[in-house]
């Protein structure tokens, strides 16, 4: 017999979350593309994160409750090969900016830089 696949399962995997600001409303927007309808939004980056991890959650247990199919990522990679840190070099004027623009936001610099590099990133793999 088949093991039932658990909400727990799918939230251990790595799918894509894409993050784009809203020049409308302000704020920000995040979709799991490989979740069809899965979105959510919030006013900072922090509260964004929260609201897409628990927006994912909601979506997999509704998903597995009414029975529908749940589609696994695209590319599920082994990342054992990768520390998830690199050390990286910049100007002193640059460094500035990303601090300042981090307060603005409430969120560290290194979530912001995050955010940054997932939104410019192609493969958009993120939480």
């Amino acid at each position: 017999m088949k093991k039932k696949k658990t909400v727990e399962y799918y939230m251990s995997l790595p799918y894509r979350l894409e993050i784009y600001p809203d020049a409308v409303e302000g704020g920000f927007t995040a979709a799991y593309p490989d979740l069809p309808g899965c979105l959510t939004c919030a006013e900072t980056m922090e509260d964004l994160i929260k609201n897409a991890i628990d927006a994912k959650r909601e979506w997999i247990t509704a998903s597995l409750e009414d029975g529908d199919e749940i589609a696994e990522p695209e590319s599920v990679t082994d990342l054992s090969d990768y520390s998830g840190q690199f050390k990286i070099r910049m100007p002193k004027t640059l460094h500035r900016s990303l601090v300042i623009n981090a307060k603005k936001e409430g969120i560290s610099m290194n979530q912001y830089c995050i955010y940054l590099l997932s939104k410019n990133n192609p493969t958009n793999y993120a939480y």
